[in-house]
């Protein structure tokens, strides 16, 4: 396996993907050796200096907690490291739409992470796996650490990461659901949440089945009119932003605390939750007794 690069940077930065190919090596894709971080360095465009979010050491400590706390089970690091990457590096979901910042984080400060986390293991059909070019730079629910900084920000119920916990253990509703538009509406992420911890939709057949009804229910159905979001004000996540200067570090032991956002109306998740229950009983899934 890789080691991280022996110069790592103070800060993130932004990294073109035309200027990460070049360090995407066949060796580095193979998990054999990844690269010294002092050329990558001279292709990276700074962000500006006074921003104390750009701080690449806290993400890198968050890395390396996860890379000993989950060396048995690299998996359940999704659920660890999501909510705690969202709360230590504060955006706003524009600046989390610009995959430059991912780039670096993945191949300039924590290559070792991905290449850990993604490495298929050798079988029979795949003696000799790779990793994924997409998990350094790609869509952002395949980017390594994009993708669990989007589950953060859909699944959070405002300040509140249990939600997300909950959703990134469960690698094929983070799959599933991350493609769809469905997401951006709070009680149906909510929701969601709540048809894994009752047992309504739990593998990922189930899951791809009820994802498949619920899209095409909501081809005639308006969600939010069915479970109303609450009012959400722009200058409550202005403010955690603003606060990143004089944070305390992200908690190990315990979840952090998001943006003190009011959170989705109890009452939206539960119609919604009831609702999806019932789509499920009719949901296309295969291997699945049909309900008499």
């Amino acid at each position: 396996m890789i080691e991280q690069p022996h110069q790592l940077p103070e800060r993130l930065g932004l990294l073109s993907a035309t200027a990460a190919d070049p360090f995407l090596t066949d060796d580095l894709l193979r998990g054999v050796q990844g690269h010294e971080g002092v050329d990558l360095a001279k292709v990276v465009e700074p962000l500006p200096e006074e921003d104390p979010r750009w701080r690449a050491e806290p993400l890198r400590e968050l890395v390396d907690d996860a890379l000993h706390q989950f060396k048995e089970n690299r998996t359940d690091a999704d659920a660890w490291l999501a909510p705690r990457l969202h709360a230590a590096l504060r955006l706003t979901r524009r600046e989390a739409a610009d995959r430059r910042i991912w780039n670096h984080l993945a191949l300039g400060v924590a290559p070792d992470y991905v290449a850990w986390r993604h490495l298929g293991v050798p079988t029979a059909k795949t003696p000799e796996p790779r990793i994924d070019a997409a998990r350094f730079k790609g869509a952002p629910d395949r980017q390594c650490f994009s993708r669990l900084w989007w589950a953060a920000e859909v699944f959070r119920n405002g300040s509140d990461y249990a939600p997300v916990v909950v959703a990134c253990a469960n690698q094929d509703l983070i799959h599933t659901v991350m493609r769809a538009d469905l997401v951006d509406h709070r009680p149906t992420a909510q929701a969601l949440v709540r048809v894994l911890q009752r047992g309504i939709a739990t593998t990922g057949r189930e899951i791809n089945g009820l994802m498949a009804a619920i899209n095409t229910a909501g081809a005639t159905l308006v969600y939010d009119a069915l479970a109303a979001d609450g009012p959400r004000d722009p200058e409550d996540l202005r403010l955690w932003i603003a606060q990143a200067e004089n944070a305390p570090p992200v908690p190990r032991h315990q979840l952090p605390t998001g943006p003190v956002e009011e959170p989705v109306p109890e009452a939206s998740i539960e119609k919604l939750t009831d609702y999806f229950a019932e789509l499920f009983e009719t949901a296309p899934v295969r291997g699945k007794t049909p309900q008499a």
